[in-house]
């Protein structure tokens, strides 16, 4: 028999082996609502091995992630001395499954131990989180070392002092407050649902150790100077005036060098250097050493501003115009939450959207691990960066205005050595918003070489009325794409959010139970044609109205919203890439100039400053320019609107037909240009290139190569290109913005006459359109009717109340009663006033569309790829294809166009 205190010594044994953690190996993460394809390769000894700092590497190092010890806490001033009842996966946020918690804590402690490798003896060992979310207490061997307040910038401790041969020990304590406090955190809810998230608390980027020298360096700033063909370099060290030296090298080989001190701008030559652009992501390495501290980075050479090119005020890359086609890159995981479970998923999403034809990605109020900027600069995508935002819908205290304006600074002094961010976001619709204008002017003041979107979507929800300063005007719209504003002399003009389009895929979706999305899809092909629709918009803003870029929602599906391209766990693709792809590849070339609207009716807007009044038109035959505005008759309108047709003589170039001389093309004869009916094939065919201003579209003659279409004079001309660079006046002259046309109308209705629209569809051609108990639909009437459906099928043909190159129909019965549509559904109703009737009620003649047996179409002016349509008796606007039952189908076309005659009830 076991004595007392033999007994008392096996329990407490007992004890101490139940209460110490499993190894490591024992470590299972849980299961997570969905699985992505690298949840399963999540390695619980080692997870995230990459270097986690590409601008900033050593040679040595040593991670800690892995399996920490973990438990929640209601004291955050006295770290535990025994061991901690459960175990945590590093660095994955707790209420995430691969953390093995999942779980929200307020307050929270990790616990570890580590040996710092022999090697290192002698030197200073710094510890370094990537980021904690929010604040967080770190005490190394019993040495409190600091407090850290951010939940996204990364931060480190000289630890040098508290450290002892063998085991050391780390312990780290964490608050997370989430939106109960004031504090900078995007998405994150306690109450998650909607379009707000599952909480990101704690540890959840990489922590790691790395030695140094006494003196060592803490950041590179890397400003590339395009014109001065240099990199203006800032190297941050521990103390500042310390020589140092860097090295720019390319291939391996040193291209340029230079010396400095620490602390202080100097600039390391990069001769002829080889830029940076989305189409040609070339990076350059960068060496640079403080006595015996060395250092690693890279960066690429480019610059971003703004300029008057084609008529409008653009951003600029290289000193050229870019479009910036991006999504609104969420960065949640079903299974990491704020942190993607390798770093082959973390690379994933940014290949993805490269493949898409995507040229930026705006990431939307968070702050990504510095891995993932690496792959955003590697990949050639333009950054638009959010400040992850304070609560929305209540004001902040003066301590959350104070957190959020630290946590911002540090945010843009910290990623200056990002290539890919090209444009800083401070708020986003209001969310959180105050002072916008100093924000504005703060960030400007700390990163001058980049642009301030002071406020994106600051026309909507809880946006403060805008300050006016910064860089851009920045619209959202769902579904859209569509503006509120137009761009100004010093602001460019760019759509922050639009689309949403949403398509269910069962056994891939958050198990709420409450997906949404702003418009539903019912099948795959539906959701793709849908998107190329409303993304085939985009050419007539970026033209027409001078959109410089615009932002989808999104890549993936995010918890609750479905209107991915990908599901939420990125295992299936929701819409078919091949189309995709082609549609923004069509958009980014009709930014470019390269590619022009066939068979859509346009108007050739001058470039040349001072004179974006005027537009090209036809008088007695020959081309001019003419100041046109909205008060113009219809016969100037008219004049300066040309159907886009493939080239006569070169399908791949364009030739202009006359709006209203059909048959008859702008041609050149001698030179000049001309509308004439028969031309030579060649005489009228141009080729598209990229304006020669630097935006819009310029025009080369097929039978004259070298000879472009150019105004002087208010006449209009084929001049050959000088090709100087200093020949400014050419390259405004023949430079075109092809816009909306002046006469919206492809098709003619006669204004004044009462007109009634029969059906053209097979089997039934007896039916006409009639309103009845004030909703449409299609009737058989004829003139042996009542006298009341009669006149229930006659219209009298207005000028559109929206647009008067457009037209309305009034009820001949119901005077001031138009149709219009509402919900889709067409019905009688009577002018409110409001610009939505107006628009509602106003449709554009087209010609009959293919296969249609009648002399006309009509458009909605507001939603303009839906046509009036008959379904099953009923009337709508409706879609070649879209989410409602009365879109698309074998007989759309048909059944979307009508005879025009005299009308029954006249």
């Amino acid at each position: 028999m076991l004595s007392r205190r033999a007994l008392l010594t096996t329990v407490l044994g007992l004890l101490a082996v139940l209460l110490t953690p499993l190894h490591a190996s024992a470590f299972t993460p849980k299961p997570p609502p969905l699985t992505t394809p690298w949840t399963n390769q999540v390695s619980v000894t080692d997870p995230l091995p990459e270097y986690p700092r590409p601008q900033l590497t050593r040679s040595e190092w040593q991670s800690l992630n892995g399996v920490w010890q973990f438990a929640p806490t209601s004291d955050l001033n006295n770290p535990p001395t025994g061991s901690l009842p459960e175990e945590v996966l590093v660095p994955y946020p707790i209420e995430s499954a691969l953390s093995g918690i999942q779980r929200h804590e307020d307050r929270m402690y990790y616990k570890r131990t580590f040996t710092v490798p022999a090697g290192w003896s002698g030197r200073q060992v710094q510890l370094n989180f990537g980021a904690v979310m929010w604040q967080s207490k770190v005490w190394v061997n019993g040495v409190l070392f600091g407090v850290h307040e951010g939940g996204y910038d990364a931060f480190s401790y000289d630890i040098t002092s508290a450290l002892r041969a063998g085991s050391n020990e780390i312990v780290v304590g964490v608050w997370a407050p989430v939106d109960s406090e004031d504090i900078p955190l995007g998405k994150q809810r306690i109450n998650r649902g909607g379009i707000w998230y599952t909480p990101s608390s704690g540890i959840w980027q990489s922590v790691w150790l790395e030695p140094t020298q006494a003196t060592w360096i803490t950041r590179l700033d890397t400003i590339p100077n395009v014109a001065a063909g240099g990199l203006d370099l800032t190297v941050q060290a521990s103390s500042a005036g310390q020589a140092v030296r860097a090295e720019v090298l390319s291939g391996g080989q040193v291209v340029g060098e230079a010396t400095g001190v620490s602390g202080t701008q100097f600039r390391v030559p990069v001769p002829n250097a080889h830029l940076w652009s989305p189409d040609d992501p070339f990076l350059y390495d960068v060496r640079v050493s403080l006595g015996d501290d060395s250092v690693g980075g890279y960066f690429g050479m480019r610059s971003v501003g703004k300029a008057m090119l084609g008529g409008f005020l653009r951003p600029t890359l290289n000193g050229k115009f870019v479009y910036a086609l991006g999504t609104l890159d969420q960065g949640f995981w079903p299974d990491g939450l704020y942190t993607a479970p390798t770093d082959d998923a973390l690379r994933f999403d940014l290949e993805q959207q490269k493949a898409l034809g995507f040229t930026m990605v705006r990431k939307h109020i968070k702050v990504e691990p510095a891995r993932w900027f690496y792959w955003a600069d590697k990949l050639g995508l333009m950054v638009w960066q959010d400040m992850p935002s304070l609560v929305a819908g209540r004001n902040a205290s003066a301590t959350g205005e104070a957190r959020y304006e630290s946590e911002l600074r540090r945010m843009v002094e910290s990623h200056k050595q990002i290539t890919s961010i090209v444009q800083w976001i401070p708020f986003n619709e209001g969310w959180g918003e105050f002072e916008a204008g100093r924000i504005a002017d703060l960030v400007k003041s700390l990163d001058p070489s980049r642009l301030v979107n002071h406020n994106s979507g600051s026309n909507c929800c809880d946006s403060d009325p805008d300050p006016g300063n910064g860089d851009v005007i920045d619209d959202h719209m769902y579904v859209g794409p569509g503006i509120a504003r137009a761009p100004s002399t010093t602001r460019v003009l760019q759509l922050g959010e639009y689309g949403g389009l949403g398509l269910h895929v069962p056994g891939h979706e958050w198990p709420s139970g409450n997906s949404f999305a702003y418009e539903m899809l019912p099948t795959s092909d539906a959701l793709t044609t849908r998107y190329v629709q409303i993304t085939s918009q985009l050419p007539d803003l970026i033209n027409g109205s001078g959109l410089s870029g615009s932002v989808y929602t999104e890549p993936t599906d995010v918890e609750d919203e479905i209107n991915g391209f990908y599901t939420y766990d990125r295992q299936v693709q929701k819409m078919d890439f091949a189309r995709v792809r082609a549609v923004n590849q069509q958009v980014l070339a009709a930014a470019n100039g390269t590619t022009l609207p066939t068979g859509k009716l346009v108007s050739f807007r001058v470039t040349t400053p001072s004179y974006t009044n005027r537009y090209l038109r036809h008088i007695d035959g020959v081309a001019n320019t003419d100041v046109i505005d909205a008060a113009s008759n219809q016969t100037l309108k008219q004049d300066a609107t040309f159907w886009v047709r493939p080239g006569l003589s070169n399908s791949s170039c364009y030739s202009f037909e006359s709006r209203n001389f059909p048959g008859q093309y702008l041609r050149q004869r001698d030179l000049r240009i001309y509308k004439e009916a028969n031309p030579d094939p060649a005489d009228a065919t141009f080729c598209a290139h990229p304006g020669l201003s630097g935006g819009g579209t310029s025009l080369e003659s097929a039978a004259r190569p070298g000879y472009y279409l150019r105004h002087r004079n208010s006449e209009v001309w084929l001049d050959p290109n000088p090709g100087a660079d200093t020949d400014a006046s050419f390259r405004d002259d023949a430079t075109w913005n092809l816009v909306p046309a002046w006469w919206r109308s492809g098709a003619d209705l006669a204004v004044g006459q009462v007109r009634t629209f029969r059906v053209t569809t097979a089997g039934y051609t007896d039916r006409v359109l009639r309103h009845r108990d004030g909703l449409a639909r299609t009737d058989v009437i004829d003139v042996n009717s009542s006298l009341t459906d009669r006149q229930d099928a006659s219209f009298v043909v207005r000028p559109g109340l929206a647009e008067s190159s457009c037209y309305s129909l009034e009820s001949v019965n119901f005077p001031g009663q138009y149709l219009r549509h509402s919900n889709y559904r067409l019905q009688k109703a009577s002018d409110d006033g409001t610009d939505t009737f107006r628009k509602d009620a106003t449709f554009c003649a087209q010609p009959p569309r293919a296969g249609g047996a009648g002399n006309v179409s009509l458009q909605s002016i507001n939603y303009p790829t839906y046509y009036v349509r008959h379904a099953s008796e009923l009337v709508y606007i409706a879609t070649a294809s879209g989410a409602n039952p009365w879109d698309g189908g074998g007989s759309y076309d048909a059944d979307t166009t009508w005879a025009d005659q005299p009308g029954l009830g006249g």
